[in-house]
């Protein structure tokens, strides 16, 4: 027997041993699809569905009534979700809120946290992180009057895709006001270690965030125990929320019953909101930092998304998708071996996410021809293809088909056909 057909069978036998394997039958996806891309935009699950039919028929029967007497009651619906998220990052429930976009809540805590005075007039920031915080950052600077090239400092990375906890360190200096990093680096999948730099960040009196695009609904984390200060995420990767669905933040209770720094009707308190008083009282949650009225239809989905997290349970997501990316590098070491192929992401469990990261300076080709194919990777420029086994939905059969379409890919070179440029979506 082979090497391939001896992988085949051990992934057979890892799927019958999985506990989590009847989760996949929750999530729609083609017969002939091979999705390994949730960790740009997670499937839709029957749940998610479900939740989004029920506020669609709360709005149906009860018109605005559904406010309050919804079978999800929507004026409660944000909180409702924050509680259920906590439990996926170490926090309180009253710590959690689920509001606007990734980027609007990141301005919106930024608002609140970063305030220059004296020499402290500094963010300490990444040079790998998504685009869109490094214009956040660069924004609120120029709103307090600062200029971005003296007053953002970004951590250089030696190899181009992974950052140093200790070079960070290093940099946290006596003008740092605020640090903000990502939690898992969008391109390699490098795990930070929270802990670590949000005790150093706090000796030096530096308020600390992480953006947990990559990380939340893949790993567990302790925010709440860390002392974080605050943290923004998406919904729509790992959380399976679906397109554009609403955000979420967390803000650590040492710092609740402030005033947010952006205000809006949905800051106050609940039961003071109706009063209509020019007079903003905060509400003493994390719902304090809610700006606008909650998008309800990009909300619901999440319901139901968040209650198969809840039986699954995070720490055997992880165990799981520790186990599937360390498949899946075994197998591209034993089949593609000579291709030209990197494995970038880092190999050691605690350093890890929950993608692998190939590059290939063909990277882009490469990718339409599996799409050819029925496999749905992820294109990252200049070089990079992310592969997202999910644990929710993606089995350890899968990844070996993934692996083997290809190599032969690779083999027959059918991805010469394709010119090597990204899409207007990559």
């Amino acid at each position: 027997m082979d090497n391939s057909n001896i992988a085949r069978q051990e992934a057979i036998e890892l799927d019958n041993q999985d506990k989590l394997a009847h989760f996949k039958q929750e999530f729609y996806i083609g017969d002939e699809t091979l999705y390994m891309d949730g960790n740009s935009l997670g499937l839709l699950s029957k749940r998610a569905e479900e939740t989004l039919l029920t506020s669609l028929e709360d709005w149906k029967h009860h018109a605005i009534e559904g406010w309050t007497d919804g079978e999800q009651p929507w004026y409660y619906m944000s909180e409702k979700l924050g509680e259920m998220t906590a439990p996926l990052i170490g926090a309180k429930k009253e710590e959690v809120i689920n509001t606007g976009s990734i980027t609007t809540n990141l301005h919106q805590l930024l608002a609140t946290f970063f305030k220059p005075e004296g020499k402290k007039t500094k963010i300490l920031a990444d040079t790998l992180n998504f685009p869109s915080d490094i214009y956040a950052l660069k924004s609120q600077l120029r709103l307090h009057g600062l200029d971005p090239e003296e007053h953002l400092i970004q951590v250089p990375s030696d190899d181009g895709r992974t950052l140093d906890e200790d070079t960070i360190i290093e940099l946290m200096n006596n003008d740092v006001a605020l640090l903000l990093l990502p939690s898992v680096l969008y391109r390699s999948g490098q795990l930070l270690d929270i802990k670590k730099l949000t005790e150093a960040a706090h000796e030096k009196g530096i308020i600390v965030g992480f953006d947990l695009a990559h990380s939340i609904g893949a790993l567990p984390h302790e925010l709440h125990e860390w002392e974080v200060d605050f943290a923004v995420w998406c919904t729509y990767k790992y959380l399976n929320s679906g397109p554009g669905g609403v955000g979420g933040l967390f803000v650590h209770e040492k710092h609740l019953g402030q005033a947010p720094g952006l205000a809006g009707w949905f800051s106050s308190r609940k039961d003071k909101q109706f009063d209509m008083d020019h007079t903003l009282i905060p509400a003493e949650t994390a719902g304090a930092f809610q700006i606008g009225t909650p998008h309800i239809l990009s909300s619901a989905p999440l319901i139901g998304s968040l209650k198969i997290f809840e039986e699954a349970g995070i720490e055997n997501i992880r165990k799981k998708s520790l186990q599937q990316t360390e498949f899946m590098m075994k197998l591209i070491e034993q089949e593609l071996d000579g291709f030209g192929f990197t494995i970038a992401n880092p190999r050691e469990n605690k350093r890890r996410g929950g993608h692998v990261s190939l590059e290939h300076d063909e990277a882009a080709r490469i990718c339409k021809a599996l799409k050819e194919k029925h496999i749905i990777p992820d294109f990252r420029s200049p070089n990079v293809i992310r592969l997202a086994p999910i644990a929710l939905y993606v089995s350890y059969e899968d990844i070996f088909e993934v692996v083997m379409h290809l190599k032969e890919i690779m083999e027959k070179q059918s991805y010469k056909k394709f010119e090597n440029e990204r899409g207007i979506i990559a």
